[in-house]
């Protein structure tokens, strides 16, 4: 467990490499498909919610697929094409009125460490870089796109339930 006691009421996601295994699948036309867990997707649209927990995406890229899979999974904080990650993260947190002990962030990449470094409970799958390895209070066993949010989220949700 994060040493921070506050309850989780805001968990954002970053997606390339971590609700995705990072791949890319580029055509002539664009990108063409990415792949998500289906246990990961369990986990934002059943569990996060049904615990109080708002689920939110802050990427850096912007995509119609990411658009399409925030919709079936009921993510109304979808925010795409955010290279600045930090003003993205610091507008939820106002919106939903939480101090950095509420926030928990799952990334893997270089951009995602100044939120990482912003929020209470801070995880990474296990194919993240080292940099940000270095940054999570929790390594997830899983690799991004294979489960690593679902396995967050129960971290997440056991983290709150040892709070209360």
């Amino acid at each position: 467990m994060s040493d921070m006691k506050g309850v989780i009421k805001l968990f954002v996601m970053d997606v390339d490499g971590t609700l995705t295994d990072g791949k890319i699948n580029m055509g002539p036309d664009g990108e063409l498909f990415k792949s998500f867990n289906i246990k990961d997707g369990y986990a934002i649209n059943e569990m996060l919610p049904a615990c109080g927990i708002v689920p939110a995406i802050i990427t850096g890229r912007t995509s119609r697929i990411v658009e399409n899979r925030a919709r079936e999974l009921h993510i109304t904080e979808l925010h795409q094409g955010k290279h600045d990650k930090l003003d993205t993260l610091t507008e939820l947190m106002e919106r939903y009125h939480c101090t950095r002990e509420n926030v928990a962030y799952i990334g893997d990449d270089i951009l995602d460490i100044v939120c990482m470094r912003q929020c209470g409970l801070v995880g990474c799958p296990a194919d993240a870089c080292r940099e940000v390895k270095e940054v999570a209070h929790y390594v997830c066993a899983l690799k991004g796109g294979e489960g690593a949010v679902r396995e967050f989220a129960e971290h997440v949700i056991a983290h709150n339930r040892a709070a209360e």
